[in-house]
């Protein structure tokens, strides 16, 4: 599967960074590529049209929350997540197990799984490896995660060390689950199951962690228990030795971290794929993202400026719609202002990720990114950008 599903387009000479193909059953996109987070079958304030008008070419869903509402058996019947949300490009789900571990403080972990109170009515819920890929089988996603266990920062060793063997074992059960599958995959492709690396900041954790994910081969690879709140340095130490010793062939996913300036450093040392919610939880909270950083559209100093968020952007917010305007709508509590401030920090993301193919494309992407990230601005040293739409 891993030559029909990735395929390496170039590298840049001087970095790590590269442009990579992915095919799925809904279409193909290239990576490097940012997923908005749809936790519930919904990228907050905006519709599925909005998503392909941004230039979103995949989303991330929740199992854990689909799960527990409206229930995976329901949306299966709709047609899969894709039919139930009418969106037609790729979609990769989680397996929740960052959500019950950040959700559920009294989550009990066994080999077998893990038990856990839903955080909305307080039902009793089992997670095994085969019940993960039964959900995210029954979504009917492009891209799948065996389920592991995401440690807090700071943990000790020997709950890292748990946690990681955890993760390695139920990440076999995983695929001996998800093989057994196989034959129902849509348009002659199977759903591509991705392992998971944990460890937390351990780096001989990591290490044997990843060399153990890679003798399972699967598909495509993600780098998870990061952007928990680590100082930055150790997550991109991290992130370099995890890079070098990942297959060529195979997609590299940072989980859970999506600061501009975070993706960009993470590009040069090879890693393909991002998610996070900081562009859509930020919009909600008034704070939009551009090219020299963020704005923070509730300062009283926008009360009367009547430019737009960004006058290089050519969103449909910043074509249209003035800072005044759309911190008029936000302090008043209309959901219009919550709308367009996402609607164009997600463009600015989708924009962010072209422009950064581009650049490793024509061949010059260690030049473009030393400027872009002068220009940009200076970001928090603790890494903590969340991967909960709540």
């Amino acid at each position: 599967m891993a030559n029909s599903f990735f395929r390496l387009i170039t590298k840049d000479s001087a970095t790590s960074a590269r442009v990579a193909q992915i095919s799925t059953p809904h279409g193909d996109f290239q990576t490097p590529i940012f997923m908005p987070i749809g936790t519930q079958g919904s990228v907050k304030t905006v519709s599925s049209e909005d998503l392909e008008q941004v230039g979103a070419q995949i989303i991330l869903g929740n199992s854990y929350h689909l799960y527990l509402r409206p229930g995976h058996e329901l949306i299966q019947k709709a047609g899969g997540l894709h039919k139930f949300m009418s969106w037609n490009r790729p979609i990769l789900t989680d397996s929740g197990g960052y959500q019950i571990f950040s959700l559920n403080s009294l989550a009990k972990v066994t080999e077998e799984g893990v038990r856990f109170q839903s955080h909305w009515d307080g039902s009793f819920h089992h997670f095994t490896p085969a019940k993960v890929i039964e959900i995210q089988r029954s979504l009917g996603a492009d891209i799948i995660m065996t389920l592991d266990e995401c440690v807090p920062y700071p943990a000790t060793f020997e709950q890292a060390r748990r946690a990681s063997d955890f993760s390695l074992d139920w990440a076999g059960k995983c695929k001996i689950e998800h093989e057994r599958f196989d034959s129902n995959s849509q348009r002659g492709m199977p759903q591509a199951l991705f392992g998971i690396i944990q460890g937390s900041t351990y780096s001989e954790l990591r290490e044997d962690c990843a060399k153990s994910i890679l003798d399972l081969d699967f598909p495509g690879y993600a780098i998870g228990g990061l952007s928990v709140g680590e100082p930055k340095t150790t997550m991109f130490e991290i992130i370099d030795m995890l890079s070098s010793m990942l297959p060529e062939h195979r997609p590299r996913y940072l989980m859970g971290a999506g600061t501009p300036a975070d993706m960009v450093k993470a590009v040069t040392k090879g890693v393909d794929m991002f998610d996070c919610v900081l562009p859509t939880r930020n919009a909600r909270n008034g704070t939009v993202f551009t090219a020299k950083g963020k704005l923070p559209l509730r300062n009283a100093e926008f009360a009367s400026d009547f430019s737009p968020i960004d006058p290089d952007c050519d969103c449909v917010t910043c074509k249209n719609y003035t800072r005044a305007y759309i911190r008029h709508l936000i302090q008043v509590g209309e959901i219009t202002g919550l709308r367009l401030a996402t609607l164009h920090s997600l463009h600015f993301y989708m924009d962010l990720m072209n422009k950064i193919r581009e650049a490793i494309l024509r061949g010059d992407f260690a030049r473009w990114s030393e400027r872009f990230l002068a220009e940009y601005g200076s970001e928090d040293e603790i890494s903590r950008e969340g991967r909960i739409e709540s």
